[in-house]
């Protein structure tokens, strides 16, 4: 079975309206998030083995802190520009572009981005994916990345920081 994890990253800071998007930094509600969801992504099944980040600071840094609250893994990423986008579409044609012989695959994205191709992807209607939440895609095995299409996959996790923060 292939899997696609989806991780939106963290809450950002607005503070400083003189940064570029890209540049914004996490706030402290993003880096307890991250810190916290963590563990709960990983006993979701997320393996963390082949990550992909958006070049954004604020996704670097919440997979800078999940990679710190799981020590015992060892967490290792490429950064991806093909990332930095706000549309399903831009991701989908990622993941049809993606060769290396892989099942599971990790993507540290933005929203819209990352709802509409859960909702592309998916067997499922997510309204939305928060800020630092994870959604969990399952393809069949025999799938290759080259033919992801729409409904191909089962929504088998989605996580909400607010949900388990109770």
């Amino acid at each position: 079975m292939k899997k696609i994890h989806l991780i939106r990253h963290a809450k950002s800071s607005w503070e400083d309206t003189s940064l570029d998007d890209i540049d914004r930094p996490l706030n402290q509600r993003g880096i307890k998030a991250s810190r916290f969801m963590a563990k709960h992504m990983a006993k979701a099944g997320c393996c963390f083995d082949h990550v992909f980040c958006s070049p954004a600071v604020r996704a670097q840094a919440t997979i800078e802190l999940i990679s710190r609250s799981l020590p015992e893994r060892d967490i290792q990423w490429r950064t991806d520009d093909r990332l930095y986008t706000f549309y399903g579409e831009g991701l989908l044609r990622w993941f049809k572009s993606f060769e290396e012989p892989v099942s599971e695959l990790t993507i540290i994205g933005h929203n819209p981005a990352l709802t509409d191709l859960s909702n592309i992807l998916g067997d499922r209607l997510i309204e939305n994916i928060p800020t630092c939440g994870y959604v969990q895609l399952s393809l069949d095995a025999a799938c290759g990345w080259h033919e992801v299409s729409r409904y191909s996959a089962t929504v088998t996790a989605f996580l909400r920081p607010k949900k388990l923060m109770k």
